[in-house]
């Protein structure tokens, strides 16, 4: 690892976090500040408009208000920057969306049958009434609410540091939502964004295969044992589970 990767906090955070913890554990961590931290250092002024995604791609769950968020949002999370494009350029909208008409996001394979305990530690499973398609929607229009009578605007309309401060604050539960913890909120959105970045193509995400590029994944190459001790560059590109080649 070159001294330059070393200094580059957006880089460090996402080859750290490239074994991805499971979307039920809502737990707040320091993941999410080093992140934030990472975006704001990266990208000062390229983010002071909202984000539009490039690609053509049509939502199917979220409306155009909730688009405009999602977009915004995890442009903060993880910024394009010198190192490379971020989750916006990598599809990461899409790969929510999509996740949102599959089994996971109704909580069809979680148990949903009360009584909820808050409180509950994490082996105990889920413990809310809401499923990933409410926590997102309550979430998203609680924040949005929560925006306009912070700053009189949506979240998709304030600068970067404004929509980095404000994302800290989901983070640390510093807001008063009554239809969804912000944390959770917060907690859904940062690991959505990471899976979405990291993922095969084939669900959405990762498009171009960028975010295995930035950390030299070889993707679904049948066999590259031979390379693993060597201790140097993986000099092939990653390979999607459909054949793409980055």
């Amino acid at each position: 690892m070159s001294d330059q990767d070393r200094d580059n906090p957006r880089r460090e955070f996402l080859r750290k976090t490239l074994t991805l913890i499971p979307v039920v554990t809502v737990a707040s961590s320091a993941l999410g500040s080093s992140v934030l931290q990472a975006a704001s250092q990266a990208l000062p002024a390229a983010a002071d408009k909202a984000p539009v995604n490039s690609g053509h791609y049509e939502p199917s769950f979220f409306t155009a208000e909730e688009w405009a968020f999602l977009n915004a949002a995890v442009a903060r999370l993880i910024p394009a920057d010198a190192q490379g494009p971020g989750a916006l350029e990598a599809g990461v909208p899409e790969f929510i969306d999509r996740q949102m008409n599959t089994p996971y996001a109704s909580g069809a394979l979680w148990f949903m049958q009360g009584p909820f305990a808050a409180d509950a530690p994490a082996e105990m499973g889920w413990q809310s009434k809401l499923v990933p398609r409410e926590i997102y929607r309550l979430g998203i229009a609680a924040t949005e609410a929560w925006c306009k009578k912070l700053h009189g605007s949506t979240f998709s309309g304030q600068d970067s540091a404004t929509q980095d401060a404000l994302l800290k604050r989901l983070e640390a539960g510093d807001a008063d939502f009554d239809t969804v913890p912000p944390k959770i909120f917060f907690s859904f959105l940062l690991q959505n964004t990471k899976e979405g970045f990291f993922c095969d193509p084939v669900h959405g995400g990762n498009k171009g295969l960028v975010g295995w590029t930035m950390i030299g994944f070889p993707g679904a190459r049948a066999d590259f044992m031979d390379w693993v001790e060597r201790n140097e560059q993986y000099p092939f590109p990653a390979v999607s589970i459909r054949g793409e080649r980055a």
